[in-house]
Parts: C-alpha cells; sequence; structure tokens
C-alpha cells in the first residue's frame, strides 16, 4: 500500500535506490530478531526498530517530516495509524529540525488505515500521519519505520 498525495506521486519513485535500500532490509529474515534502535543502510537511509504499545487515537498527534519519508512497516501486532494531507492542519508543536517532526491538533476529518504483520505504508512530507493508534484493544507493536531522505 502506498499513500501518495495527488500531485506527489511523480515526485517520488518507489524503483529509486534510496527505497531499494528501504525494501531489501525489510526483506530480511530476522526483523522479529532485531533489537530497538538505529541501524545506517546507507544513502542517508536508515531504519529504526521499535517496540511498544498502542495507544488510544486520543493520546496520539498526527505528525509530519520535512526531511525524510517513512516507510512504517509492522513486523508483530496490530495498530491503526490515522493519516491526512498537512496541507491546512493546526500546529500543535511546531518544526523541531533536529528530530525532523512537527504535531498537529486534530483535524475535523481524517482517514485511518489497519496495518497488521507484513503490512506497511508510505508517508511522504506532504502526508501527516498517527502512528501507534490501537485497533481495538492495546496490543505490543514491532515495527520498524526506514527514514528515507526526501531529496
Amino acid at each position: 500500500m502506498y499513500n501518495f498525495t495527488i500531485g506527489t506521486e511523480t515526485k517520488y519513485d518507489v524503483k529509486e535506490s534510496r527505497f531499494s535500500l528501504a525494501f531489501d532490509f525489510l526483506k530480511r529474515k530476522d526483523l522479529t530478531k532485531l533489537e530497538p534502535g538505529w541501524y545506517k543502510l546507507g544513502n542517508g537511509v536508515k531504519a529504526s526498530v521499535q517496540h511498544y504499545i498502542t495507544a488510544d487515537w486520543n493520546d496520539i498527534q498526527f505528525e509530519t517530516h520535512e526531511d525524510f519519508i517513512d516507510v512504517q512497516y509492522v513486523v508483530e501486532g496490530v495498530e491503526h495509524i490515522g493519516f491526512c494531507t498537512r496541507y491546512g492542519l493546526e500546529v500543535a508543536i511546531p518544526y523541531d529540525k533536529e528530530n525532523d517532526i512537527a504535531f498537529y491538533k486534530e483535524p475535523k476529518e481524517s482517514g485511518k488505515v489497519l496495518l497488521r504483520a507484513g503490512d506497511l505504508a508510505i508517508f511522504t512530507p506532504e502526508d501527516a500521519h498517527k502512528p501507534r493508534c490501537l485497533a481495538g484493544s492495546k496490543t505490543a507493536v514491532k515495527k520498524i519505520v526506514v527514514k528515507i531522505p526526501a531529496k
């Protein structure tokens, strides 16, 4: 599944080598054994292995990134991820360049996607997303977020 805002579908080519690094990493057979932390994949691409418990929709804010595209891949567990375009959203916490993240107040309208183990979603800088949301009940999730330079 790819989540591209209209107009960005030609801006990002998932056949480029920076995406190949991400997808090749996600094809590893040992993903369930990887320890939490950062893994450098080359060409500015890096992967964050995360373990967490999903949270209530209202306890999480939408976020965006300027410098990186997120490839969010669920290794174990299940979660909802909210999504919408970033344009027109009201900023809750301004952009933090060091961490490449800004947070937003809840929009009037948004969608959500259910990700199960083996599913992934791609979020570009134009996309606001709200990861880690529970899908039914709180669940332990192991996820890998691959950060691909947007430029």
